[in-house]
């Protein structure tokens, strides 16, 4: 039987490796599930058991090896490999996704960029060109892409995924503002700033509705 593991708890793995990577560069030889806990903002329990999802992890009394958990926390997300990525969108928000340094630093590749306006096609973007979005399903068969990331206008959105997917992508990070339908096995993740934003305003201004700011695992 498959274990089932929620969103937040792959969030705190995320967090858990990059105050792993700080203390990696510090010297830092064996880090507590305390010490580990306060840096992340949660519980020494809650450490515990997210990693205990994942097997056993260090000893009690002694703590986690440092590099070692980072090691097998990179391996639980992935991160032991390269990923090759396709960008679909060259406007404003995939300039900005092209130009974010840390993809590349976790082992997301960018490999090509594609966009329907002709105005942009052949351009350069450092050593890539952007390729036309019609080549779609060639590029990821030439790049062995399982990985998308789409920032184009809602309603164009569907139609691309549908494309991917039947080409073999499996992931897509989606900042169109819309609700993707993927058949099981393919993960939609959305990124909607403005939803963000809205979220943030709650925050700000819940305390006037009396109402109590609620943190969810």
């Amino acid at each position: 039987m498959s274990t089932k593991v929620s969103d937040s708890t792959i969030r705190r793995l995320s967090h858990y490796l990059r105050i792993l990577e700080t203390l990696e560069r510090s010297g830092g030889g064996t880090v507590s599930s305390t010490h580990l806990a306060q840096a992340a903002g949660t519980t020494a329990a809650q450490v515990r058991k997210d990693l205990s999802l994942f097997g056993s992890f260090g000893k009690r009394g002694l703590g986690y090896q440092v590099a070692d958990l980072g090691d097998r926390i990179r391996g639980i997300l992935g991160l032991d490999r390269s990923w090759p990525v396709v960008l679909v969108g060259a406007g404003r928000i995939g300039s900005a996704l092209f130009e974010y340094r840390d993809f590349r630093r976790r082992g997301f590749e960018i490999v090509s960029v594609l966009d329907r306006d002709a105005r942009k096609v052949g351009v350069r973007w450092g050593p890539i060109e952007i390729e036309d979005a019609a080549t779609l399903e060639a590029v990821i068969a030439r790049e062995s892409v399982e990985m998308l990331i789409l920032a184009v206008p809602a309603p164009a959105a569907q139609e691309i995924v549908d494309r991917a997917v039947a080409a073999g992508v499996r992931g897509v990070l989606n900042f169109a503002p819309v609700r993707l339908r993927t058949p099981d096995g393919v993960f939609v993740h959305n990124v909607n700033m403005v939803m963000e934003l809205e979220a943030l305003s709650f925050d700000l201004t819940s305390r006037e509705h009396g109402l109590e700011v609620g943190r969810g695992d």
